[in-house]
């Protein structure tokens, strides 16, 4: 079938091909070193009590069957040495088939880990991977010319992309039509990079023209993809360029990286070279053999899945309660897309403190655990991490923002701390503590043992102006924003559990003003009166009105003790007061006033 295949996009589809490899390079490497202390055995969140809860069908994955640290660290490390060997050019040394079989796995091995990543894999860019990796599966290597169908579903992917995008923040806030969110968004984004500081301090003019190109990039250009080279090309470029500016002004993982992949598929080298004056190499399509009939079949097949499939995320960009980014079948095949509907105007980060002292004074001196990423120290300058992703340092950024972010993991994580795991301290910059004779070791700041108490404050960030970072040589000022949970530290010599902190209740700080005042303490809705995600403050003694609502009741009715219970809770039990107070006690988190 002559109109099947597309010789002049031979470039474009090498192109794009050894750079999705990188990405899925990138992508398995993060997985490999992060996933002991994020979902490891002894994890924050393990994977063997997530699968046990949920179905194959509901989250495919090859860890239903089995689960052990060092399996996933082989699945980890054995779809980088593939992905590594695609970037080298595996996929055109072998036949057609093995090439399809190779994408094919490295796509399932990832799909595994995201789908049994929990909250740590909840980001578009997962999605993008696995979508854009099973369309390679389909667009053959260097023995065949790129199928039309395949390009032409990526560029369908990168419209709902970019488009989608466009749509969400025309659709939300109102600084996107007013041209002001970038006056705000480089210093408020989640993960600052080594330049973000001199983006915030362009000129006023520079931000409103940001903001435009985006607009252009993302509303305009993607309705010319569809449209007769060079136009197509040309749009391309255009989203290319952007997505340059915003690696250079921020850390978001490997989004900006594939997207500028997925791009380059759309450029026509042919086209383009007769504009720009490439070289012959460029511009000259390759002889290259018809497929054969079987991966036509496949080819048009996919198409057909795909369009059907693409019903639901069609319907949602013209909708006007738009998803973002969302997957609408478990294997992530179409998705919807789209950041930043809503621009923070203030930047608050949770720091986390733990102190050596036996009892708590005034003078009681606290040190700081650092993140790799996230904001800490105000004067280390935003390091470069992506297209790399530091998963818990995102989601550190997002549980500043509500205490309903950190609910299935903060406490663990403040447990793990307190007996020095060294999982989750990998996790963390290398501190001044070593591990001799078994002591806390690196990402710790304490030298010999973990600390005694540990406790989180929220602070209020703000970049320093050029005056500020002359005098101080900080890029940060920072000011307290509040106690976000107050001092705890283990109860007696327990080890097994975060059933064991003890200390001060904790409370968290009401956001943006929002609480409910109880006992003298504020709590955040979100920790009240949800009714699929709740953090209870039940209390273990009395009795409760009947008339009230029973989290409510139970937070303003607290005595002495109480306890913190994170889980969706039944209606029976949600309905039962004293038999919540009874399950308190037996899978609750214990804290004592």
């Amino acid at each position: 079938m002559s109109w099947f295949a597309a010789p002049d996009y031979w470039f474009a589809r090498l192109a794009f091909e050894r750079g999705l490899a990188c990405v899925y390079a990138v992508a398995f490497v993060a997985a490999a070193l992060q996933f002991r202390g994020l979902l490891g055995e002894h994890g924050l969140l393990p994977i063997p009590r997530f699968a046990g809860r949920m179905g194959f069908w509901r989250a495919p994955s090859l860890f239903h069957f089995y689960y052990s640290d060092r399996f996933f660290a082989f699945v980890a490390w054995s779809g980088a040495v593939l992905a590594a060997l695609l970037v080298g050019g595996l996929g055109d040394a072998v036949p057609l088939w093995a090439c399809m079989l190779a994408w094919l796995v490295v796509w399932a091995l990832y799909q595994s880990i995201v789908n049994v990543g929990q909250v740590w894999y909840r980001f578009g860019w997962e999605s993008l991977l696995l979508e854009t990796g099973f369309l390679a599966v389909f667009l053959g290597n260097a023995s065949t010319a790129p199928p039309v169908l395949v390009l032409w579903l990526l560029r369908w992917l990168l419209l709902r992309l970019e488009f989608g995008a466009g749509l969400i923040k025309l659709r939300g806030d109102r600084c996107w039509r007013d041209l002001t969110c970038l006056r705000y968004h480089h210093e408020t984004q989640p993960m600052p990079g080594p330049l973000s500081w001199f983006f915030h301090h362009l000129p006023d003019s520079v931000h409103r023209l940001e903001v435009l190109g985006n607009h252009v990039a993302q509303l305009v250009a993607p309705l010319v993809l569809f449209a007769p080279q060079p136009a197509a090309s040309l749009a391309a470029l255009i989203m290319i360029v952007t997505q340059l500016w915003l690696v250079a002004s921020g850390n978001f993982a490997w989004l900006n990286w594939l997207t500028i992949v997925i791009a380059v598929s759309v450029v026509d080298t042919s086209a383009a070279g007769r504009v720009v004056g490439l070289p012959s190499l460029f511009t000259g399509g390759r002889r290259t053999v018809p497929g054969p009939l079987w991966y036509e079949v496949m080819v048009i097949g996919l198409t057909v899945a795909v369009a059907v499939l693409s019903y639901r995320p069609a319907l949602n960009l013209v909708s006007r309660r738009q998803l973002m980014n969302a997957s609408f079948d478990p294997f992530h095949l179409v998705n919807t897309y789209g950041a930043f509907g809503s621009i923070t105007r203030r930047r608050y980060e949770l720091v986390i403190e733990g102190t050596s002292d036996t009892e708590l004074t005034p003078d009681t001196r606290w040190l700081e655990y650092e993140f790799k990423g996230k904001p800490g120290n105000p004067r280390r300058r935003p390091p470069q991490v992506a297209p790399y992703h530091l998963r818990l340092d995102w989601l550190m950024w997002f549980a500043a923002l509500s205490p309903a972010y950190s609910e299935p993991w903060l406490v663990p994580l403040l447990y793990r701390l307190l007996t020095g795991d060294p999982d989750v301290l990998r996790l963390l910059l290398r501190g001044r503590g070593s591990r001799p004779g078994g002591g806390p070791g690196r990402g710790s700041p304490f030298r010999d043992a973990p600390p005694v108490f540990i406790r989180v404050i929220r602070y209020r960030y703000r970049f320093t102006s050029w005056r500020e970072l002359r005098e101080t040589g900080a890029w940060w000022d920072r000011t307290p924003a509040g106690e976000f949970v107050a001092p705890v530290r283990l109860r007696g010599n327990s080890s097994a559990s975060p059933g064991g902190l003890r200390g001060r209740a904790v409370t968290g700080v009401a956001v943006e003003g929002r609480g409910s005042k109880a006992e003298g303490r504020n709590f955040p809705k979100t920790w009240l009166g949800g009714r699929d995600r709740c953090l209870f403050c039940v209390k273990l003694t009395g009795s409760a009105s009947a008339h009230l609502d029973p989290l409510a009741t139970c937070a303003l009715s607290m005595n002495a003790s109480f306890v913190l219970i994170i889980m969706p809770p039944p209606s029976a039990i949600r309905e039962n007061l004293p038999s919540t107070c009874v399950l308190g006690l037996a899978i609750g988190t214990l804290f004592r006033v």
